[in-house]
């Protein structure tokens, strides 16, 4: 496993709409593997195949505190969404000094398959589901300045 370069703002990479995996060979895994190593380094929560310049239907996720809940998607989609929302705070990995208030559902079911191939289904919630949905947004080329609704502002929760 190897570290790789997070793409920052600027860069068109994360503007493009990325094409699916198709090959799931070891080159493929050794992408995921360096994904989530590259994700744990930088103490992010999710990370998109186009952050780290790779234009592949690819994301990992891990929204667990002890970085034992890592999920793979690859070729992802959403399927379903609550009609509830969540409203929160979110930061990304390729805009690293930008934080703003957005709205989420709270609820997404998602399609996706597996490192080798394989499709399965889950339902997930609150910080998972903003998770899910913030890296699929990168697979579009659609990134954080475009959806923040209010910039966070850290003196709004001073003397808290």
């Amino acid at each position: 496993m190897a570290l790789r370069r997070i793409v920052t703002d600027g860069d068109p990479v994360l503007l493009k709409k990325c094409k699916p995996v198709e090959k799931f060979d070891s080159r493929f895994h050794e992408l995921l593997d360096d994904m989530a190593e590259t994700m744990y380094a930088a103490d992010g929560l999710g990370l998109a195949a186009p952050q780290v310049g790779i234009i592949r239907r690819a994301v990992v996720i891990d929204v667990s505190e002890d970085h034992t809940g890592l999920v793979e998607l690859v070729n992802p989609e959403i399927i379903s969404r609550s009609d509830e929302t969540q409203y929160g705070t979110e930061g990304c990995l390729s805009f690293p000094e930008m934080y703003g208030y957005v709205t989420r559902p709270k609820t997404v079911k998602f399609r996706a398959q597996d490192r080798n191939g394989n499709v399965y289904e889950k339902e997930v919630s609150d910080l998972f589901a903003r998770a899910v949905c913030h890296e699929l947004d990168h697979l579009d080329g659609t990134v954080l300045p475009s959806y923040i609704e209010k910039p966070y502002e850290p003196e709004e929760n001073a003397g808290e």
